[in-house]
């Protein structure tokens, strides 16, 4: 329970030294910002894959092909009902200043609201990987989940600033994202440890949720501004680098 603790805070400390990043770079140009959430999405595909969709379709041989097939859809499905009770972060997210110089707070807080619901399922991916057996994966997961959290927290500091609200507020704020982490971290490994008939599921469940990130929201922003092709080599080096560090960590 410890290592999980730990895990957890990782996680959500990620996201505030993001927010940290952020006050001390707050006009980070489209081509960095590209380059370095590519790079996290890199890291967080690799995760997804070697971390929890094989090491579950591995528990129950032939079967486990099917109740990981089933868990990635309905991960994906689930990501995609929040993201219609919520607006899409492809649209505010790449520290666009003219997108929100209006004052407009309550966009503002959605959009924050948005990143909130999304860390949600990663938070329940750390948790559920701690209930297997396999520490290394585990820890692999989480790693790969806190490099993406770093630009996640960066890029939520900007709006709020441009929208009027306090430094201190706006970092309360973003804190509380990761906070969500967290919590989340704490509910997925209670869930599998009631239960570790459901751990399959639960583990292609939540690298449905982070496939449908990647593929829905971190790769069209980051190919939406010119940059497409440094935004490729940085995803792939982010996912070989995490698919070599899984390899001796989890191996």
């Amino acid at each position: 329970m410890q290592l999980i603790a730990l895990t957890a805070l990782g996680i959500g400390g990620a996201t505030v030294l993001g927010a940290l990043l952020g006050f001390m770079f707050p006009n980070v140009s489209h081509k960095a910002s590209d380059a370095v959430m590519s790079f996290a999405a890199g890291v967080m595909l690799s995760a997804a894959i070697t971390g929890l969709i094989l090491p579950a379709v591995e528990m129950d041989g032939f079967g486990g092909v099917w109740m990981a097939a089933t868990g990635i859809f309905c991960g994906a499905v689930f990501l995609n009902l929040m993201d219609k009770l919520t607006p899409h972060l492809h649209h505010i997210s790449g520290l666009d200043a003219e997108s929100h110089n209006n004052g407009n707070l309550d966009k503002v807080l959605l959009f924050v609201l948005a990143i909130a619901i999304h860390n949600l399922p990663e938070g329940l991916a750390a948790g559920v990987s701690f209930g297997g057996e396999d520490i290394g994966n585990a820890l692999s997961v989480a790693l790969g989940i806190a490099f993406q959290n770093v630009p996640e927290g960066m890029i939520i500091i900007s709006p709020m600033l441009l929208a009027g609200m306090s430094k201190k507020r706006t970092f309360l704020v973003a804190a509380s994202t990761g906070l969500v982490e967290v919590i989340g971290t704490f509910i997925g490994f209670a869930a599998t440890s009631v239960s570790s008939m459901i751990l399959p599921f639960a583990l292609s469940f939540a690298g449905g949720t982070m496939l449908y990130v990647v593929g829905d929201e971190m790769i069209p922003e980051t190919h939406s501004h010119g940059y497409e092709q440094l935004a490729t080599y940085a995803l792939l080096f982010g996912f070989v680098l995490m698919m070599i560090m899984d390899y001796y960590i989890g191996g």
